[in-house]
């Protein structure tokens, strides 16, 4: 799950990392309100979406001017001009695709002098098993570019869980970034309540970029993006409240209240399967013979029929989805509860598009009965060749 940067801002200050002083605005005059409580003489006017690379981002509309989405006001009446132009609107950046995504939320951030921009991130290195710092001197907008043609400037150490943060990591990474004098205490204490954060509140991606040091010589964070691992917010309801419904894809919404694993794809071949290597193959295969799949859903190895019913409903509220493979290998999960699923959710529904299914495993005799016996055009498949030959075959003669 992911939060917008004025709320992880706020857990910054929870976590007494140094960050420049803002406040969230809603509508045009909540902003100008926000500004108010700032010092200035300049603001910040950042656009609050679940997306990188918002100051090179464009907004589609004409109204919304020519600058990105994080802009510097000079005066109490720009950010309202600002404001006007971004609320509303939408901003299309590297990240969100061609459909970008509409700014509903501000953040007015009192503006910093800035001497040098650094990037640091924290994330779980799967290779590890740790959490991973990755800090460079090169922070700002083009991290990416720095990443493939210098990445020699990109320094990553991991921690061990058992000795856990030590000052020493904090001064090799101060030492990294080229810290000086106080910065360097600045930093062991900064990357220590950091790592803390990441540990107590079940991150996977920490991302600050730019860390700045400023004209004053101090370390501070302008930005943050921070991801928490799904599986582990039963522990922390403070961080689901802070759930942003309206960046998320309502399907993926309807599908997190069932326990499904989804996640909207840009093709037309509707997927319903059972574990995510045999998910991500169903995808491959589909692209192999010449489609895109529509999305990726791994209903789990032990779904009940009221979950199998819920996820083919997904499936089929999906406009783009042109046909539908369902592809279960039963080990767990039998094939004859996945059968009464999709038979429920298809009747339920009306199915109107080509179906496919390929069953394997326990009681796959009963769950092909069952899809027989259903009076559905569903047309079965002997393996997982089979089953995409025969989907994107159907969906290829719908033009």
């Amino acid at each position: 799950m992911n939060i917008h940067e004025y709320q992880a801002k706020e857990l910054y200050r929870q976590y007494d990392v140094s960050t420049a002083v803002g406040y969230p605005a809603f509508s045009v005059d909540e902003a100008v309100a926000a500004a108010g409580k700032l010092p200035g003489p300049v603001w910040v006017v950042k656009s609050q979406i679940h997306a990188g690379g918002r100051g090179k981002g464009k907004f589609k509309e004409a109204d919304a001017g020519e600058a990105g989405g994080v802009r510097l006001a000079k005066s109490v009446d720009e950010v309202k001009t600002f404001a006007t132009q971004m609320l509303g609107n939408t901003l299309v950046t590297a990240q969100t695709g061609e459909a970008g995504k509409q700014v509903n939320r501000l953040y007015i951030e009192d503006g910093s002098a800035i001497a040098r921009e650094l990037y640091l991130s924290a994330l779980v290195d799967r290779e590890t098993s740790r959490v991973a710092f990755i800090v460079s001197t090169e922070g700002g907008m083009d991290i990416e570019q720095v990443a493939h043609d210098t990445p020699d400037k990109i320094l990553t150490m991991d921690i061990d869980p058992a000795a856990g943060y030590q000052a020493f990591h904090g001064r090799k990474i101060a030492f990294a970034l080229g810290l000086a004098g106080k910065q360097i205490k600045q930093c062991v204490a900064m990357v220590g309540n950091l790592y803390r954060m990441v540990v107590e509140k079940d991150m996977s991606m920490l991302e600050i970029n730019p860390l700045v040091v400023t004209k004053d010589g101090d370390l501070t964070c302008l930005d943050g993006k921070m991801d928490f691992d799904s599986n582990a917010l039963f522990r922390h309801p403070e961080i689901m409240e802070l759930r942003d419904f309206e960046e998320e894809d309502p399907m993926e919404i309807e599908a997190s209240k069932h326990d499904l694993a989804f996640i909207k794809l840009d093709g037309n071949i509707g997927c319903l399967v059972n574990g995510a290597g045999l998910a991500m193959a169903t995808l491959d295969i589909i692209k192999l013979y010449g489609c895109e799949p529509a999305n990726f859903l791994d209903v789990g190895g032990s779904a009940p029929k009221e979950r199998v019913t819920a996820a083919f409903k997904i499936i089929l509220n999906d406009d783009a989805v042109k046909g539908i493979l369902v592809n279960i290998f039963g080990g767990i999960m039998r094939c004859d509860i996945i059968a009464e699923g999709v038979v429920a959710a298809a009747k339920e529904l009306g199915v109107t598009v080509p179906l496919v299914v390929r069953l394997e495993g326990t009681n796959v005799e009963r769950g092909k009965e069952i899809l027989a016996e259903s009076g559905l055009a569903i047309v079965p498949a002997d393996n997982l060749a089979d089953a995409a030959k025969k989907i994107t075959d159907e969906v290829k003669k719908l033009g």
